[in-house]
């Protein structure tokens, strides 16, 4: 009977050691299961927040809009041109395109064929002008331009020498002779340009085609962000993670912290005071 009863007894202590085992792995894992959930939401929220931060401050690196150049024409009895190429670019039919606050380079490119009446020619000015959505002039700006100079001798030698890619229409004579009109300009939040206009101050100037292109210049966090963007997104994850941690804390431990069991005076403004008297 004795030995009956202590087999019994190692049965049911084995039994209830078995179930406490048990019940402990699926508590672990149910924890495990809600840690890396936690863990993953946390971690998405994050990313979406970079990604939303990212497209809100960092501008686009270049706005690129063709030129389509037009002139007057002259009569049957004068040729050419009888006044001076003007073009007019819709940058946006809404409020803003240019970022608030960064500075951009606005320039314009022109190809031009290297021919006798673009040599001839010598230098000449080309005016842009900004304009807001409600017609108000935005900013004014004339440069002046040139094709590169070569010698007699150069030209030869490079005629000769690219004379293959000539012959099959692989290599053109030109010159892409680029106007910086606005180095540095800042988009102003009361008048967001919307237009630009381009006039080439000349009757004579042989132009292909013209682009203008408008480059952010940028500085600072924003030129990190662009240029380096696995590392800055690396940073600015892990920076939201540790912002979102230390407010869920900050939160958990003003409503079930160990303030409420003692009775102490404890509050999220208290727990700031004394980090920032600790820091001073």
């Amino acid at each position: 009977m004795f030995i009956k009863n202590t087999i019994k007894n190692k049965v049911e202590a084995y039994k209830e050691k078995t179930i406490k085992t048990a019940n402990d792995t699926v508590e672990a894992l149910f924890k495990l299961v809600v840690i890396c959930l936690i863990l993953f939401t946390l971690i998405w929220i994050s990313v979406f927040l970079y990604v939303v931060f990212y497209h809100a401050y960092v501008p686009s690196l270049e706005h690129v809009k063709p030129v389509n150049l037009q002139y007057s024409p002259c009569d049957d009895f004068k040729k050419g041109i009888c006044s001076f190429p003007e073009a007019h670019i819709q940058l946006t039919k809404s409020v803003h395109i240019l970022m608030v606050g960064q500075p951009y380079k606005i320039a314009l490119v022109l190809e031009m064929p290297e021919s006798p009446a673009n040599k001839e020619l010598g230098m000449f000015m080309v005016c842009g002008r900004l304009v807001s959505k409600d017609s108000s002039v935005v900013a004014n700006s004339c440069r002046s331009a040139m094709l590169k100079y070569h010698s007699t001798l150069v030209r030869i030698l490079s005629t000769l020498f690219f004379a293959p890619l000539y012959i099959f229409d692989t290599l053109d004579e030109k010159q892409s002779v680029i106007v910086e009109l606005f180095p540095n300009f800042e988009e102003d939040q009361n008048y967001p340009v919307t237009d630009v206009y381009i006039t080439v101050q000349s009757y004579f100037t042989e132009i292909y085609s013209s682009k203008l292109h408008i480059t952010a210049q940028m500085r600072g966090l924003r030129y990190f962000m662009y240029n380096w963007p696995v590392l800055s997104a690396g940073l600015g994850i892990s920076l939201i993670i540790l912002i979102i941690m230390f407010i869920a804390t900050l939160s958990w431990w003003q409503l079930y912290g160990p303030y409420r069991e003692y009775g102490m005076n404890f509050s999220i403004l208290y727990v700031l005071k004394h980090f920032f008297l600790f820091i001073d």
